[in-house]
């Protein structure tokens, strides 16, 4: 499968390595543990967009996952370098979508595309602060 980076978006780029503890009994990576990665590396844009989980949460928000498709391409192994690309395709009032793409080398080991809603901390939908809205804008 070729690697398809968007050109006109940011794309940010995190790397994680597989541990032992995260392999299934036929030694590749539970299919689990691959959700973990990608929100790891969701995590860190935030934080490195200025908007931590922390931060948010300071402000009275939390972004929580509404929809996901992952599509799992070939299996991860003990040890190996994990390459995610993750950029946000759309913002709109509310809801925002993102796409993941995780790699070994240049090989493609999963995709993920998600929908994140904004949040008040008791769960209710809440428009995205405008300032974070002008964050993410910069980003598509």
């Amino acid at each position: 499968m070729a690697v398809d980076l968007p050109d006109d978006r940011k794309v940010h780029t995190t790397s994680v390595k597989v541990r032992f503890y995260e392999l299934d009994p036929y030694d590749h990576v539970n299919h689990t543990n691959y959700f973990s990665y990608f929100e790891t590396a969701r995590i860190e844009f935030l934080s490195d967009m200025g908007y931590g989980l922390d931060f948010l949460k300071e402000q009275g928000f939390q972004m929580v996952v509404v929809d996901l498709a992952a599509r799992f391409h070939v299996a991860a192994r003990y040890g190996q370098e994990l390459t995610i690309h993750t950029w946000i395709e759309e913002s709109g009032r509310v809801k925002s979508t993102w796409r993941q793409l995780m790699l070994r080398g240049e090989e493609v080991v999963a995709t993920l595309a998600i929908t994140a809603a904004m949040t008040d901390l008791d769960g209710r939908p809440r428009r995205i602060p405008e300032d974070f809205t002008e964050k993410m804008q910069t980003l598509l």
